[in-house]
């Protein structure tokens, strides 16, 4: 696939010259310890891989990076209630061509303190920040705010990075998702997502690096991801006794 002139971030690369040891922490984690470079083609890239392989620590540091909160939100979002985030952001660098008309980093286990923020900022300014996240998020349900942030904070021409979304969402609304990514895609705007949905991945648009596999791009149908479910919906009984006995 060729490069996509459009895209905002084309390139990510470690300086590993000026990494001490790569055997602390977040330099040993697989999915770092190895890394030198990727080049982004597509519109929607997608982060694959197993839990613990580094995805998370891997999709924060592009994130901060890009002079994003670890912890989510926009640009201006600069909160913080803990200081979890590793260092891996002061040597991976990011090449940008273009700029996005925005940017937005949403991450699940810690959309409740972006919620937290945004209720604490209109609270005290009365800015109409809801209106952007199409209302009080903490009044609806954890897939519901995801779903409204995106329909009305994600706007075209936005850099979006985005870290497993798929844990507050049902498979309907994962299908929804992927709806308003395609919308956004048509719309000028990039995705970088680390996930283990095989809706998500399923999107015809994007490009899927295996992290196991030292961020070697692979087809959907010869994802992990894809060859487990299909096998345990083909045949869960099967699937089962296998697992338990």
């Amino acid at each position: 696939m060729a490069l996509d002139s459009k895209l905002f971030v084309t390139k990510i690369f470690l300086d590993r010259d000026h990494i001490e040891s790569f055997e602390e922490y977040p330099f040993n984690i697989p999915v770092v310890k190895n890394f030198e470079s990727i080049t982004l083609k597509s519109p929607v890239t997608f982060f694959v891989g197993e839990n613990g392989i580094g995805k998370s620590t891997f999709i924060e540091a592009i994130a901060v990076s890009l002079g994003l909160n670890p912890e989510g939100g926009s640009q201006h979002f600069n909160f913080k209630t803990r200081e979890t985030h590793s260092s891996l952001s002061d040597f991976l660098h990011v090449q940008t061509f273009n700029k996005p008309s925005t940017k937005f980093f949403l991450r699940a286990e810690s959309f409740y303190n972006v919620a937290s923020e945004v209720v604490r900022i209109e609270e005290e300014s009365h800015s109409g920040l809801y209106d952007a996240y199409g209302g009080n998020p903490h009044e609806c349900s954890h897939g519901e705010s995801f779903i409204k942030l995106v329909q009305n904070r994600f706007f075209p021409n936005g850099l979006y990075i985005l870290d497993e979304p798929e844990a507050a969402l049902s498979p309907q609304r994962q299908m929804s998702l992927l709806c308003l990514i395609n919308d956004l895609v048509e719309k000028g705007s990039q995705f970088i997502i680390a996930t283990h949905s095989p809706i998500l991945i399923s999107y015809r648009k994007g490009v899927i690096l295996d992290l196991d596999n030292d961020f070697k791009e692979t087809a959907y149908q010869d994802t992990e991801i894809y060859h487990l479910y299909k096998m345990y919906l083909d045949d869960p009984d099967g699937m089962q006794s296998r697992l338990f006995d």
